[in-house]
């Protein structure tokens, strides 16, 4: 994504179960099926500004995050180069960055995230990634900011679109499917670090 911008941006890729070993000027957090608790995030981050990455920017999602000291809120339907733009505008101490002002029209184009190309919405998609990841219909809430009855809502609506009838064969789904975290990059809290 920022390849045409190497010039201006700089990618240092930073796992999430480990501390940065290199301090990075902004830590963008991309909130697609997050399963560590915000405080591990930005310590695992180190940077000097953090900036927060979704397809979702409600207000109560911001305020949670805000209480962290995250400032700046960046929405993904932002292009690369507005993405770059906006980072750009953070980096020389622009506070208060947030892109959220994109229509929630279903023509809306949303990027890419996985599960798309099989039929699933972006949040379709988050869910079925944290199932595979093993949370239960709570903590899928929890994380995604959403009630219980939507996440049930986005579940059967997945579990149709890819022709699965249990929560079992959504797991298999998800790892067959690249939806399976990468145990470096996204270790559960109480998983060994290797």
């Amino acid at each position: 994504m920022f390849e045409p911008f190497k010039d201006r941006i700089q990618v240092v890729e930073v796992s999430t179960n480990q501390p940065g070993r290199e301090r990075v000027d902004i830590a963008l957090i991309d909130s697609f099926a997050q399963t560590r608790d915000i405080n591990e995030v930005l310590a695992a981050a180190n940077a000097e500004r953090y900036v927060f990455y979704s397809w979702s920017l409600k207000p109560e999602l911001i305020e949670t995050w805000s209480r962290f000291g995250v400032i700046d809120f960046l929405d993904k339907r932002l292009t690369a180069e507005e993405l770059a733009d906006a980072l750009e505008r953070i980096a020389r101490g622009e506070s208060g960055v947030v892109s959220s002002d994109y229509p929630a029209s279903p023509d809306a184009d949303l990027g890419q995230w996985p599960g798309r190309e099989y039929g699933l919405s972006a949040r379709e998609s988050e869910v079925i990634a944290l199932i595979t990841q093993g949370f239960g219909n709570e903590e899928i809430a929890a994380r995604t900011f959403t009630s219980i009855n939507t996440v049930k809502t986005n579940i059967r609506t997945a579990y149709r679109k890819i022709g699965v009838d249990s929560r079992t064969r959504a797991v298999l789904w998800g790892v067959d499917h690249g939806f399976r975290p990468d145990a470096i990059k996204a270790a559960r809290p109480d998983a060994a670090s290797e």
